[in-house]
């Protein structure tokens, strides 16, 4: 008989208890929830937002672009984002980093070649000519302020969206209208608190620009061995492009160059000399900057930068002052004196360009301000200067106790709106002695105040800040009898 096997015993299970059920239960709870693996978002690089911090200064520019064109009579347009690539290929040209590098340009669902738009001038050009606005009385002054997108190397106060403010003048050619846009600029910044300059040149016509780029061609093929990649590359697609060149190495031969000025007609010459008396005589502070040429091919004759003065400038360039001699040409201002940023606006005329878009012939000239620039510069200035800004003033401030007073409140502040009265409110803190604590930071004179009693009532409590004293007012009489008080308050 053979032996039995003791057959592996099975662990015996413990029954569980309501208690020990309650036990698991709570450690299950108490147990870390995994969290979901969600993908988070930064923004593009070269993007950028624009935060409540900031609002001051954008709140600053704007207003600031927004008068100056009221004042001197440039009416508002706005153009689409979107326009055809074309269109800034043959305004802009070939050959010039914002056409062949920076544009976003691609094709679009019904098979057209689009971009956003690079800058606006094109665009505004564009609108003149589709919307026979060279049939009104000449010249059209207008101003726009938006975004604008190129592909560019994102840096301080140079994003791929990027702001401008900008004034352009359509049907005018007089010395006057490149002075009036130079000086529209030149006040934008002395209204914001920014102390700047103007670098200025003459590239006249395309004849004379044409026989100025053989003689530099020539030049630079000499000094081909000192350049940059980048420059051989512009001398042989754009040699005018070669006077853009930042590279320090780069910069001997850029000083040593053929200047454009030598090459003008007595006629431009002439043009430039008129406009620069006439910068003379608004006592703006201007440099002769003979390599200065601008990136984009549609300028003709006046061309012009603007670039903060962040300090005192040295003696590495010459700033000609209204009212100082000068002689057209001459070396010793190559280039801008070292402890300023990069320009902060630019513009010059562009007589061709209307004709070139399909227009009758008409002669135009333009600034463009760049707004993220300028608040860089801004900031920069005002770390050493402490600009002060005007902060909204409020005279009154609103507290609410419960939902029902909340509720009237609402009510109240917005009937109040209309009277010109500025009301404080903080609808998130329930405390009477938050609320209070805040209407005493803003400096208000008195505090309406409404309970749930005075919400039976229809009354509200205003409280004289500096005395403490307070009153019992019929809301219907509320409007009345604030600005009574206010006007004695001004009135001291």
């Amino acid at each position: 008989m053979k032996p039995k096997k003791n057959k592996p015993t099975k662990p015996v299970e413990k029954k569980m208890t309501v208690k020990d059920r309650g036990k698991k239960s709570a450690a299950v709870a108490a147990a870390p929830e995994k969290a979901p693996n969600k993908k988070t978002y930064n923004v593009l690089r070269g993007m950028h937002d624009i935060l409540p911090k900031e609002e001051k200064y954008w709140k600053l520019v704007s207003q600031a672009a927004e008068s100056l064109a009221e004042y001197f009579q440039f009416g508002r347009i706005e153009t689409p984002l979107l326009e055809e690539t074309s269109l800034f290929v043959r305004s802009i040209g070939r050959g010039t980093d914002v056409v062949d590098k920076e544009m976003y340009s691609f094709e679009d669902r019904d098979g057209a070649r689009v971009c956003l738009r690079p800058e606006a001038t094109a665009s505004v050009v564009r609108a003149y000519i589709g919307n026979g606005m060279w049939n009104m009385t000449q010249p059209i002054k207008v101003w726009y302020q938006g975004p604008m997108f190129r592909h560019d190397r994102p840096q301080a106060g140079r994003y791929r969206e990027f702001f401008q403010a900008g004034f352009e003048t359509l049907g005018a050619k007089d010395p006057s209208a490149d002075a009036e846009l130079i000086l529209v600029a030149y006040s934008f910044f002395k209204d914001i608190g920014l102390p700047v300059t103007v670098a200025i040149n003459s590239i006249g016509t395309p004849e004379e620009r044409e026989r100025y780029i053989n003689e530099l061609t020539s030049y630079y093929r000499s000094k081909r061995s000192y350049l940059c990649e980048e420059c051989r590359a512009r001398l042989a697609k754009n040699p005018l492009r070669l006077l853009d060149c930042k590279e320090a190495g780069c910069q001997p031969v850029k000083e040593s160059a053929p200047q454009i000025v030598d090459w003008l007609t007595e006629e431009s010459r002439s043009y430039f000399m008129k406009v620069l008396e006439y910068l003379d005589e608004l006592s703006i502070p201007y440099m002769l900057t003979p390599t200065l040429v601008r990136g984009l091919d549609y300028y003709t004759h006046t061309v012009f930068e603007i670039y903060p003065v962040l300090n005192k400038p040295d003696n590495q360039a010459e700033q000609t002052q209204p009212g100082q001699p000068r002689e057209l040409g001459s070396a010793g201002s190559p280039d801008l004196p070292a402890g300023r940023q990069g320009a902060v606006a630019g513009g010059g005329r562009y007589d061709l360009l209307i004709e070139e878009l399909g227009g009758r012939p008409a002669p135009a000239a333009g600034v463009a301000i760049g707004i993220e620039r300028a608040i860089v510069a801004l900031k920069a200035y005002n770390e050493e200067n402490k600009i002060v800004f005007s902060e909204p003033k409020f005279t009154i401030f609103f507290a609410q106790l419960g939902d029902e007073a909340k509720r009237r409140a609402l009510k109240i502040i917005t009937d109040l709106r209309g009277s010109g009265i500025r009301v404080a409110f903080n609808f998130f803190k329930n405390s009477l002695k938050t609320q209070l604590e805040t209407a005493n930071s803003l400096g208000v004179a008195y505090v309406v105040i409404l309970g749930q009693k005075e919400v039976q009532d229809k009354t509200v409590i205003v409280r004289d800040m500096e005395s403490g004293v307070q009153e019992i007012v019929d809301q219907k009489k509320l409007e009345h009898i604030l600005k009574k008080k206010l006007e004695t308050e001004s009135g001291k």
